[in-house]
Order: C-alpha cells, then structure tokens, then sequence
C-alpha cells in the first residue's frame, strides 16, 4: 500500500530524530510524495549558495552576525529574501500542496508560512544567523533572539516571512492569534517558545494531510502519516488515519491492523453531544473489516 520506499520512510525518521539542526534534508524528502525521482542535491547546494550570498551581502555592509544587533541582521537578510530573491506568501494558492515542497517553494519562489520560514532558516544558518522557528497557532513564524541573558522575549524579534519578513510586536501577535484561533483566544508567551525540528516537520507534514484528505488524494494521505509515524511512532491519532485511509484505499487487512492495534491502545474517550466516543466509531469500522477480511480468506 505504501507508496514511498521503506527506507525513504526510515530516513525520514532518522534524519528528523538527528540533534543536528538540519531541516533541509529531512523536509527534502517530503516531495518523494509526488516527485519519486526527485534528487535533493541540486537544492541542497541553492541552500548553500542562498547562505552564502546572504553572508556576502552581510560583509559587503559591514554587518557581523557574531556582534551585530539582531535588527541589522535581520534587516539584511529580508532584503535579500524578499527584495533581492523575491520570497513571498501564495495567498491566491494557499492550498496548493506544492507550496509545502521545499524544492517547489525554492523554484517558484513562493509558499506558506512554515515553508517560508524554512528557507528562513536554513539560508540564516547558513550565513551564520542565530534564527528559530515559533511553532504559533495558524501561522508558522521565526525569532532572532536577543544577546541578552534576561528571561523573556521582549528583545527578540518575531518576524513573519510569509509577509515579506514583517517584524511583529506582542500586540500584532495577539491579534494574530486571535485571527486564527478565535476572540476569546488567550495569548501566553510561551507560544513564542522555540519549535523543535520534529515539530516543524510535523506541522509541515500535518498540513499536507489536511490538504490531501480535502482532495481526496488518499494514496498520498496514507504516505504522510507514514512518515508522521515516522517522526512520532506512539502518535495515536496518526496509527487511526493510517487505518482509515488504509480503508478508503480498500487495503482492509492494512486497516484491521492499524485500527485494531489503536482500539487495544485507548480505552476510555470522551463521548460526543450523542455519546459516542472515537473507540465506539473505530470497534464499528473494525467489525465491518473482519467481515470483509474474512471473505477474502
């Protein structure tokens, strides 16, 4: 059922698992989902050429990134992104699922708000800029923290690169929040926390499977939870869809695995406004699937 190659999958794991900060490569293997021939080489060396011509533009002004103040820094590295290289946010195509392809987002120079903030971060790294990502409700950011050991992010900078690098207050970020979430949405500062590298990559990877099950692309749903799995082997919400999209693609002793093993895996679950629970749905998908596995036998 699986279309990716097995150790494309293990790969993927490794790599998002590594303590190295690399996201490249890992998010390099994403678009093996629809591009299986795909060489990461040729992107993987932009990266680096990205990194390195920021850095010029950097010495060329006379700006240090082991010294300079994260305002000038960040500065040069807008402009050169989205002035010079000319990044920027599809909001016409926000649901294309190209723009959560790092080699697509690198050729045609646009995409969403994690992807950006990829290439953000990876081009900062590479020309030796201190830039993490903020895993934020409905809108991927990044932050150039302070030189400053005081607690806090007040002197950080937030920057959003799915608008151009526009640099956000707390204010700008509560309103943020509350576009995405709702009015009542309380802000905590913690939200600004740094994001792991296998947050960022499941967020990426969460995206693209709300995208596909919306196209009702099923093959390629039941791919990115592989390598959600892959990332996170416990996820539980994760070894469900596998199952119910195992099902849609009428793989149903694939799916009697997975749904059964999630149904020995939870037991209590708060029930609906009908009082039926997630379990009671799965037991009846599972009863349907020994019916049908056994007329198969």
């Amino acid at each position: 059922m699986t279309r990716l190659k097995d150790s494309t999958i293990r790969e993927f794991g490794r790599l998002a698992g590594s303590g190295d900060e690399d996201l490249a490569r890992p998010a390099l293997l994403i678009p093996l989902l629809e591009f299986p021939h795909l060489d990461p080489g040729p992107y993987l060396a932009r990266l680096e050429t990205m990194g390195l011509e920021a850095s010029t533009r950097l010495a060329s002004r006379g700006v240090d990134p082991r010294i300079a103040s994260p305002r000038a820094l960040v500065a040069e590295l807008n402009r050169y992104l989205f002035d010079e290289q000319g990044f920027n946010g599809n909001r016409e195509r926000y649901d294309d699922p190209r723009n959560s392809f790092l080699n697509e987002v690198l050729e045609r120079r646009t995409g969403i708000p994690i992807t950006l903030a990829l290439v953000y971060l990876e081009t900062a790294r590479r020309a030796g800029i201190r830039v993490v990502g903020i895993n934020f409700p409905g809108h991927f950011l990044v932050r150039c923290p302070s030189r400053h050991t005081a607690p806090g992010f007040s002197e950080d900078l937030i920057i959003d690169p799915f608008h151009g690098g526009a640099l956000l207050s707390e204010t700008d970020c509560r309103r943020l929040l509350q576009k995405h979430i709702g009015a009542d949405a309380a802000f905590d500062p913690m939200l600004l926390a740094p994001a792991t590298k296998p947050q960022i990559l499941t967020r990426m990877l969460l995206n693209l499977k709300r995208i596909y099950v919306r196209m009702r692309s099923f093959p390629q749903a039941h791919d990115v939870t592989e390598l959600l799995l892959a990332v996170d082997p416990p996820a539980l919400t994760e070894l469900r869809d596998r199952g119910l999209l195992a099902y849609h693609l009428n793989d149903f002793s694939g799916a009697l695995r997975d749904l059964q093993h999630y149904l020995q895996l939870t037991s209590s679950e708060p029930a609906d406004a009908e009082g039926i629970t997630d379990h009671d749905q799965i037991w009846e998908h599972v009863k349907t699937l020994r019916r049908r596995v056994a007329t198969l036998n």
